[in-house]
Order: C-alpha cells, then structure tokens, then sequence
C-alpha cells in the first residue's frame, strides 16, 4: 500500500503542477512554484502581474477544486458501494446526482424563485437530499432494507429526475440552453478562490469521518449480522453513509456540474490494486479521484484550446471502456 500512495500523490503533485503551467498560455514551473510561494508567505511577487494573475486567481483555484470534486465524488462511490455491498453503485446510479442536478437546473433556468430562494448551490443539496431520501424511503418500503432494492430505486428515480431535467432545459430560454447543457457535463472553468472553501471544508469533514469508519465498512460487507456482532448500529451507520455520501455529491454537483464516472470507476481500479479492505480502500480512492479529475481537466481545457470541453465527455471515454475491462474478469479477480 506504500508504495501505491506514494506513487498517487507523487503522480497528484505533479498533475497539480502541470495543471497550473499549462494551458492556453504556458507558464514556467519557476514561476509558478515563485508565485504560489509569494502569496503564500505575502511576500512582494517577483512574477509578471500578468502571469501572476492567471497562476493565483485562476489556475491553482482552478486546480485544487478538480482536485477536491475528483476526491469527493470518489469518497461517496466508495461509501455507497460499501454500503449496498454492489460495486455497480455510485452516486448517479443511486440517483444523488441527478437530484442535484435537477434542483441546480431549476435554479438556473426559472431564477432563485423556482426553489424558494435557494442558490444554485444550496438546491443541487436539497436535490440531492430529498432524491436519497426517496430512494431509502423505496428501499425499506416493506420494512426491510435491501441492497438491491435500493439500486434499483436509485436507478428508477435517478431516470425520473433526469427527465425533469430534460423538459426543463427544453423550457429555458435559448441563451441559457448551452450554459445548462455545458454544467451538466461537468467544468470547473468557473472556479475561483470564493467556491473551493465550501468543497474543501466538507471534503476535508465528510472525508475524515469516512476515514474513520473503514472498519464498520469492512464489517457491513460480511453482512448485517456479522456488523452488529462487532458492534455496529447498522441504521444510524447506513444514514449516516446516506448523509455525507449526498453531501460530497451536492457539493461537487453544485460546483463542477454532473461529472460522470468518477464515483464508479475510481473504487474499482483502486480495489483491483489494494483489495477491498476500506481502510485502504477509501484514502486511496480519495487521492486516485483528484488525480484523475486534475488530468481530465487539463485535457479539456488544452485538447481543443482555446475551446474548453466538459468534463465527462473524457470520465466517459476513460470510464466506459475500463469498466467493460474490469466486467471480463473473474469474481473471484475482483476482490
């Protein structure tokens, strides 16, 4: 395990770097090293006001929030494919993503009074909640929890929300239609220092409560008879995954838009090198996810510069195909 968290954050730091230097206008690692040391100390810059501008103002934000949605999204897909013991589960196919989305579309097609006054970001939340909240209410709906119950309302729902959101989109105006259609893709283009406190404090809260909470996840895959035998409430424990595996979707919902795959896949990969142990399993994932959100997103703002592409079009392409792999292997392969 040393050596593959070594060899992630190593490969972080380094996409980090490159995320901040590149682009569609290219800057040295001097400067940018200089510039981001210069305001961390408040020293006078040494750099051009220019090239400082773009490294401070907009590109290390830019940067740390791929970084905090990639860990966030991959943090919840681990939870959530702990909880239901289904490696198919992830935050879209629970239907916490479309709900976010749904509640941030209406916001942004019908204004603040389509949802009580609620910000963009505060009703992709709400979405998110009342969506996790139907699809537990379906799961438990004969008053016994089942795994498979709770995938499948979450794909149910998760189809009925994105509905609403299709017929919403077609109502909203022209002008608005491409700048919708452009964040439910997935971008971190609007990242600024002002929108990368929220995602970082409840990655950093939600994370570290996960963290601590590997061994009841370890427990709860032997099954519910064999977690309550080591101790653990298993309903307050499944709300309380419920809780913060919405909270890291809506938070990464409300600032990067819908970003695809980054929630299944993520887990999977990682499983396939450290086992399925989740004190291992969730740290792992967490950084794997930020660097492959930083990579994806230096891709798509470079690929066909100075045009920017969404997000998911490239988790998509990287995810679809590394999932179909992973399928042909043998259950017993898997972890």
């Amino acid at each position: 395990m040393a050596v593959t968290a070594c060899l992630l954050v190593a490969g972080l730091m380094v996409a980090m770097v490159a995320g901040v230097c590149l682009g569609s206008v290219h800057l040295g690692v001097g400067d940018v090293l200089g510039a981001v040391g210069d305001n961390l100390t408040g020293r006078a810059s040494r750099v051009d006001p220019i090239d400082q501008y773009i490294i401070w103002d907009l590109r290390v934000p830019r940067v740390l929030l791929a970084a905090l949605v990639g860990a966030a999204l991959a943090l919840a897909g681990t939870a959530l494919q702990g909880l239901v013991r289904n490696p198919l589960a992830d935050p879209y196919v629970i239907g916490v993503s479309s709900g976010g989305t749904l509640g941030a579309v209406l916001v942004m097609a019908y204004g603040t009074t389509a949802l009580a006054g609620l910000s963009v970001s505060v009703a992709a939340f709400a979405g998110a909640v009342v969506v996790l909240v139907a699809v537990f209410a379906f799961a438990q709906i004969s008053g016994t929890f089942t795994d498979s119950r709770l995938v499948l309302a979450g794909v149910a729902l998760s189809y009925v929300t994105t509905a609403i959101t299709s017929f919403v989109q077609l109502q909203a105006q022209p002008d608005q239609i491409s700048g919708i259609l452009f964040w439910t893709l997935g971008s971190v283009a609007a990242a600024r220092w002002s929108n990368v406190l929220l995602p970082l404090i409840v990655t950093v809260l939600c994370g570290g409560w996960l963290l601590t909470r590997g061994r009841g996840l370890n427990a709860l895959a032997l099954g519910d008879d064999d977690a309550t035998a080591v101790g653990v409430d298993i309903r307050t424990f499944r709300l309380g995954l419920l809780v913060v595996a919405a909270l890291l979707t809506a938070v990464s919902v409300s600032n990067a838009g819908g970003v695809g795959f980054v929630g299944l896949i993520v887990p999977q990969t990682v499983r396939l090198v450290v086992g399925g142990d989740h004190r291992r399993l969730l740290p792992l994932s967490a950084v794997a996810g930020a660097l492959l959100l930083v990579c994806v997103d230096l891709v798509a703002r470079t690929v066909a510069s100075p045009a920017e592409l969404p997000l998911t079009i490239f988790t998509s392409l990287i995810g679809g195909p590394l999932f179909l792999m992973m399928m042909r292997r043998k259950p017993a392969e898997q972890g």
